[in-house]
């Protein structure tokens, strides 16, 4: 069987994936997600913090929730619905962390929790970090001139 005619097999038999459903699942959970993002922001601005402050508490609120949906095993199934809807907010990231900590909890906690809770959200913060710091040294550069 050649490359091709194994990919035309393939093609045949995999399953089709409803693109239109997925994105429109995606789209509204992902803006759920946000607006309750919004609410709560609202909420601690009505209880006196000022934007800057608010817009910190909800983030960690969301941060909180979303790793506590991940430890009681309730953000997988809301992602199996949403894909990539529950990646892309703040709410991805807590997830992503989360999760291999709880995956790997029964390894302890130096080698199972400690080791691994970064093996997803490791590369994204070395990453996000360096490019700040290039980001940063071109900003500098430029208010010299």
């Amino acid at each position: 069987m050649t490359e091709k005619q194994y990919g035309k097999l393939v093609e045949e038999m995999s399953p089709k994936s409803p693109m239109w459903k997925d994105c429109l699942n995606a789209f509204w959970i992902g803006g759920l997600i946000c607006v309750l993002g919004q609410v709560f922001m609202n909420c601690y601005t009505q209880w006196g913090l000022d934007k800057d402050a608010a817009g910190t508490a909800a983030s960690m609120t969301l941060v909180v929730l979303s790793a506590l949906l991940t430890g009681l095993s309730l953000y997988d199934d809301i992602a199996k619905h949403a894909g990539a809807g529950t990646l892309v907010p703040i709410t991805g990231f807590a997830n992503s962390i989360a999760a291999p900590a709880v995956e790997f909890k029964t390894e302890g906690f130096i080698l199972g929790v400690g080791a691994k809770m970064f093996t997803i959200a490791g590369p994204v913060i070395v990453y996000g970090l360096a490019a700040s710091v290039v980001y940063g040294l071109i900003y500098w550069i430029y208010t010299l001139f």
